[in-house]
């Protein structure tokens, strides 16, 4: 059964068709990877996909409810996660106290700088947090702060931050860029890991094609903002269509 459905979604910045006609079913508890060469259209559909951006015609739906014009926060109760293609955290605080904020903020239903130094006292969010890092082979790092840690790490802990929430969907911009390959892997062994223990749909955006033929069951590709292919990895590779679009010739 599809959790997230994408219906005939077009977008168009002045005299540039960003997509086009795009329909896309994410299946629940899958792994679905959106690829295609430079200005294919996938952070414009992922934008979409998390409301920052409303397609000028078609609907964005999640379990049945629409994404379109929600705000970041309620996106995230309705159960949908997003990692950024650069970390988002919060340089100067520790690496518990950033896991501390996802906790609090699915508590109170939003997050408030203002008011947040007061969690740091609460036992239960510290064990939480305390928990989440384990899971995470994280909780030797607690105090370390988190910039000066490895991409690799922040990264680890910002999909930590995102789970702390407990969505149903999480969604990858690109997880992987600028990493190492040691880290690289260690990121798909996460996201395997998570994949194995979760009640979790995670769809992703990626360039490099061995994070996308190490994790995903479905592959969409995308070329100048509308569909190509949606198929298995193993359909995929070696697709004309597929070969054409990244090499710009026919097969």
């Amino acid at each position: 059964m599809a959790i997230l459905e994408v219906k005939n979604v077009n977008k168009r910045f002045g005299g540039l068709q960003a997509l086009g006609d795009v329909n896309l079913s994410v299946e629940e508890n899958t792994v679905h990877a959106i690829i295609g060469p430079n200005g294919a259209g996938k952070s414009t559909l992922l934008n979409c996909l998390i409301g920052k951006l409303i397609p000028d015609t078609g609907s964005v739906m999640f379990d049945g409810q629409s994404v379109l014009g929600r705000k970041p926060y309620q996106i995230n109760q309705m159960g949908i996660s997003r990692v950024f293609q650069t970390p988002e955290i919060f340089g100067d605080l520790t690496v518990l106290e950033n896991m501390m904020i996802p906790i609090f903020a699915k508590r109170d239903g939003a997050f408030r700088l203002h008011a947040f130094e007061n969690t740091f006292a609460e036992k239960h969010v510290m064990d939480q947090a305390m928990q989440m890092l384990e899971d995470l082979n994280m909780a030797d790092k607690r105090n370390f702060h988190s910039a000066s840690m490895s991409r690799g790490d922040k990264r680890r802990l910002e999909i930590g931050m995102c789970l702390a929430q407990e969505p149903r969907l999480l969604l990858l911009d690109e997880p992987t860029a600028g990493m190492a390959r040691a880290d690289t892997n260690n990121t798909i062994d996460l996201l395997k890991q998570i994949k194995e223990e979760r009640d979790i749909t995670i769809a992703i955006i990626e360039h490099d094609m061995h994070v996308v033929f190490s994790l995903a069951e479905r592959i969409t590709v995308l070329a100048q903002g509308t569909p190509l292919v949606e198929d298995t990895p193993d359909k995929i590779k070696g697709h004309p269509k597929v070969r054409e679009a990244y090499l710009g010739e026919s097969a």
